[in-house]
């Protein structure tokens, strides 16, 4: 005897006890492992983490999070099947694919973040080595009527040194002060004091940039990361033979650096490097600074958009030329 199907009742779609609409329902933490297609080149692997939103109306009482899963898992899997070429542009294609999969959700966000493997060369013995950046891309998507828009974001958090400006300039006036106990004459001084970077103490610091746009735009990660680390005093490296040691403590010192310093200088690399931009790009910058001599941390930051950068930025020096010195 053949038993009747009995249909379960769908009790994500029945009527919550307190009505009110929730911004995000989803999954957080889905690990994935994709592939970033480059041309002429061997694609870049990443196992990137995934979390996953969509709204929710004040009339349904969930989001059916275990189907919700299933398809989550389809539209990633049938995304990464096809060329990645920019993570921005992955999370968009989930994003839109999450609309058409809950007819009832007006909104649908994804986030995601990797470990970035970049090639590093020492700067004397020219050792190649390799370092780990931190990139995240993310994508809204809103529903209205039949359209759906997307605004996606592409960023990356990149390390380096800084050395302070200010506990250099106490160090350079001691020294000054010494060589004149010693009989030195003022024009030799004058002439070490430009040849020699004074001490001071140095910081590890963390540079985060994230631009956010909308339609076909595309921001270049490498260039991203570059800009970044050229923001602060030096780059840093996983191994160095003793001349390589020296060239990154010499560079660093004879380019000191606050961190203020660093932010203005990835705004200004920022205008700059993606000038093909529109203005209402959504620009946010950031330097943390890892004290070495106090027991905080200095930060700064900023946050604006594309045209607001170039309005602030137009009466100084100008920055088309993309290899100046930052």
């Amino acid at each position: 005897m053949k038993l009747p199907v009995v249909e379960l009742p769908d009790i994500q779609a029945s009527r919550p006890t307190i009505p009110i609409n929730l911004t995000r329902v989803g999954v957080t933490d889905v690990k994935k492992l994709i592939e970033i297609a480059r041309k002429d080149k061997r694609p870049i692997v990443l196992i990137a983490r995934f979390n996953i939103f969509v709204d929710l109306p004040h009339d349904r009482k969930g989001a059916n999070l275990s189907r919700n899963f299933e398809t989550i898992d389809e539209v990633l899997e049938e995304a990464v099947d096809a060329p990645v070429y920019e993570i921005e542009e992955l999370c968009s294609v989930v994003a839109r694919r999450l609309l058409t999969k809950h007819e009832y959700a007006s909104r649908a966000e994804v986030q995601m973040e990797s470990e970035y493997v970049v090639k590093r060369e020492t700067p004397i013995t020219r050792m190649r080595c390799q370092g780990v950046v931190n990139i995240f891309a993310e994508a809204v998507a809103t529903r209205a009527g039949d359209d759906i828009a997307v605004r996606k974001l592409v960023g990356a958090e990149v390390l380096g040194m800084t050395a302070c400006p200010c506990a250099q300039e106490i160090m350079r006036d001691r020294a000054r002060k010494e060589l004149v106990d010693l009989g030195v004459p003022d024009a030799t001084i004058a002439q070490f004091l430009t040849r020699v970077p004074m001490s001071t103490h140095n910081q590890r610091g963390r540079g985060t940039i994230s631009i956010e746009v909308h339609g076909g735009y595309d921001v270049s990660l490498e260039r991203l990361i570059a800009l970044i680390e050229k923001s602060m005093s030096s780059a840093i490296f996983e191994l160095l033979k003793r001349s390589d040691e020296a060239s990154v403590v010499d560079t660093a010192h004879r380019n000191p650096r606050f961190v203020e310093d660093c932010v203005r200088a990835m705004a200004h690399s920022v205008v700059g490097e993606f000038s093909y931009l529109p203005d209402d790009s959504l620009i946010s910058i950031k330097q943390i600074n890892e004290e070495s001599i106090h027991q905080h941390n200095a930060c700064a930051e900023r946050c604006a958009t594309l045209g607001e950068l170039r309005d602030e930025l137009a009466n100084i020096m100008p920055v088309a030329d993309k290899d100046q010195s930052i």
